[in-house]
């Protein structure tokens, strides 16, 4: 029994015919994302050849956003310019207030203890802003164009900014109120 080889199926007209008509119905894998490509380049361009404007919002504010919140937080942690210059401030404050006749507990309290109180105040400042930025970068998708998803770092960048400014305010608060580090007793 003799069978043909697909070369030889290919050469009869029938074959050809079914051939042909099956490649015009259904286009290849490569033919398809050749003619994708080709609509996503011209959704990209304007008629003039330049870039077209996208639709809704690129992302780039909560971006920032979430930056500036883990930002804010790094701040409240290590110290920030405003606040050592209102802690050296409080500190001449006073020792111009206490004379050389004050007990010593005035003068460690007048120099020192209002110095300390004043850096923990601005720490406390910038953790509670850390702390609202990145709320309001993680609550905007919420109001925002529904179906369009949030990007994963941003959400991450602004979580480390929220966790930064709450470990913040506690150490702010818990300088403030001399339970860590308090003024030595005299």
């Amino acid at each position: 029994m003799a069978t043909k080889t697909e070369d030889q199926a290919a050469d009869t007209p029938a074959a050809a015919t079914t051939q042909t008509v099956t490649e015009h119905e259904e286009p290849t894998r490569e033919e398809a994302a050749a003619e994708e490509t080709e609509g996503q380049d011209e959704a990209l361009t304007g008629e003039d050849g330049a870039p077209a404007a996208q639709d809704g919002p690129s992302g780039v504010g909560q971006g920032a956003g979430a930056v500036v919140a883990a930002a804010l937080g790094l701040v409240s942690l290590t110290g920030s310019w405003i606040g050592t210059v209102a802690s050296a401030r409080e500190s001449l404050l006073g020792q111009l207030q206490t004379s050389s006749s004050s007990s010593v507990a005035t003068m460690v309290k007048e120099g020192y203890g209002d110095a300390w109180h004043a850096n923990a105040l601005w720490a406390g400042l910038f953790a509670l802003l850390a702390l609202v930025a990145g709320v309001a970068v993680l609550a905007r998708p919420a109001f925002g164009t529904p179906g369009r998803p949030q990007a994963p770092w941003i959400k991450s960048v602004a979580w480390a900014g929220v966790a930064l400014g709450v470990l913040g305010l506690l150490l702010a608060v818990l300088k403030y109120t001399d339970v860590l580090l308090g003024l030595p007793s005299a």
